[in-house]
């Protein structure tokens, strides 16, 4: 499809929101930003909840496309996790359809399949080695079962709506990874803005679901569906291999933060703050 020209960025004053707002400009979008939160710097930013269905609607007026970032990003109580990323998401969706909207990118999470087994090296992995993305969904939280209902979703919109999806499994989307696990689930920014790119472009994707990191040496997933997108990886953690390992240690495989593709998140997951 051609370049959306408009695009709607949920969650625009989180983590990734913030660095896509700096990269996604340069691959010719108009951004229109929403957050609950003031932006700085950002005095036309929509601030908005999810659970304000009206100003969704207002924000999505001539809107070509939604990179939806939205949402609690860390575990929480059930019933906020339902609020915000169950409830919330629906929202999104349900505006988005009204308006006419004909592609989201829907911000999933590699939480969505945490207790799979995470394949371990020598790296790099031979391809059958590699989680494939038909994977069955193993949640490792409340926040990972919100990402499976939001690629359910995603493919009930589609097959209903005709309101095409690119879910995308994110894995750690920082300027460097910071532990011996993000070295194989590590995405940087530049290779984000890459992906979403390719994701909001691509021809006749239905509802696809694809993995989100760089190309990297001890990548455990198949990036293979989303390069069937046109995503072309430049990036590569191994350069800040060494460093971690000689600070932090190989992955133990007894150690059951080691053992599955969710890491930590499996046996002691951090708390989303608010």
């Amino acid at each position: 499809m051609p370049a959306p020209r408009t695009v709607l960025l949920t969650g625009a004053a989180g983590g990734v929101g913030t660095l896509m707002r700096g990269l996604l400009p340069a691959y010719g979008y108009a951004l229109r930003l929403l957050d609950a939160r003031p932006i700085e710097g950002e005095p036309e930013a929509v601030m908005a909840d999810l659970a304000d269905r009206e100003a969704l609607r207002e924000a999505l007026h001539g809107v070509d496309a939604v990179l939806h970032l939205a949402g609690i990003s860390l575990e929480s109580t059930f019933d906020k996790i339902l609020a915000a990323n169950i409830q919330g998401t629906h929202n999104l969706y349900e505006a988005a359809r009204e308006a006419g909207v004909g592609r989201v990118v829907l911000a999933s999470s590699n939480h969505a399949v945490g207790f799979t087994p995470r394949p371990s090296g020598p790296y790099p992995l031979p391809q059958e080695a590699l989680t494939p993305i038909d994977t069955p969904r193993r949640p490792d939280t409340f926040y990972g079962l919100s990402k499976c209902f939001g690629e359910d979703l995603a493919q009930l919109y589609w097959d209903r709506h005709g309101l095409e999806t690119v879910s995308v499994r994110i894995g750690s989307c920082f300027m460097e990874p910071t532990s011996v696990r993000m070295l194989s689930v590590w995405m940087s920014p530049g290779d984000g803005a890459r992906l979403f790119h390719a994701a909001l472009t691509a021809e006749n994707v239905g509802h696809t679901v694809v993995y989100g990191s760089s190309a990297n040496t001890r990548l455990w997933w198949d990036l293979g569906p989303a390069r069937a997108l046109g995503y072309a990886p430049q990036d590569d953690s191994e350069p800040y291999a060494d460093k971690l390992i000689a600070e932090q240690g190989e992955l133990d495989p007894a150690n059951p933060d080691h053992t599955h593709l969710g890491g930590h998140f499996c046996t002691n997951p951090p708390v989303w703050p608010y």
